[in-house]
């Protein structure tokens, strides 16, 4: 992952980096304008270490980024989306990202969204979604004239939904901690049924045959 002049870091540095993207997400998450030195508290280390792996704060949240993003093509990957049965690989794959989503929010969201490499590899996850969903617009599960790049976005925005949308656009958005999201607390397997269903299906009366 993490790198300097060109050479990987030694075991104990990459400890120390990955504590520190980990305290950063966990601080920035409650505070997006949160200091080094809060994150450094967090992460058990001295402010010194940090800006000797980050030059600034700006490279710190860009590693996070980063990082975040390629925990999410890694959950992807794990869907297996060229090779399983495709209603396979759309429901774990979006099993996975429910559960990296819910892990990396700050990371994952706008504030972090400056990352080039970050950039790079959200453009490869959304061309490999693209894919999975002609896989499965082939074999007749999605219709024929179907816009894929709108089918794709749709799906993505049921995952955010699911993940923000009960704190962001409740009757209670005022004071989201009052009302606690339910379905970001849910089983990812059984939110991931509910999101490729809706995707599939909609939320019209079925036919019956």
């Amino acid at each position: 992952m993490s790198k300097t002049a060109g050479r990987p870091l030694r075991a104990d540095a990459e400890r120390s980096v990955r504590a520190i993207l980990a305290a950063a997400e966990r601080v920035l998450a409650e505070n997006p304008g949160a200091s080094m030195e809060q994150i450094a508290e967090a992460a058990g280390v001295t402010r010194t270490t940090v800006h000797r792996r980050f030059a600034n704060r700006q490279a710190l949240v860009d590693a996070l980024a980063t990082e975040a993003a390629a925990k999410l093509a890694e959950a992807i990957e794990d869907g297996h989306p060229e090779t399983a049965p495709p209603l396979v690989a759309l429901h774990r794959a979006t099993a996975n990202v429910l559960r990296v989503k819910g892990a990396w929010g700050f990371a994952l969201g706008p504030a972090a969204a400056e990352s080039e490499q970050a950039v790079r590899t959200h453009r490869e996850i959304a061309r490999r979604c693209t894919e999975l969903l002609g896989r499965l617009r082939s074999q007749g599960v999605i219709a024929p004239d179907a816009d894929l790049e709108w089918v794709r976005r749709v799906f993505y925005a049921l995952i955010g939904e699911v993940l923000h949308g009960e704190t962001l656009h409740g009757a209670h958005a005022a004071d989201p901690a009052a009302v606690p999201a339910p379905d970001a607390a849910a089983d990812p397997e059984a939110l991931a049924a509910r999101i490729v269903d809706t995707l599939l299906h909609g939320v019209g009366p079925r036919t019956r045959h």
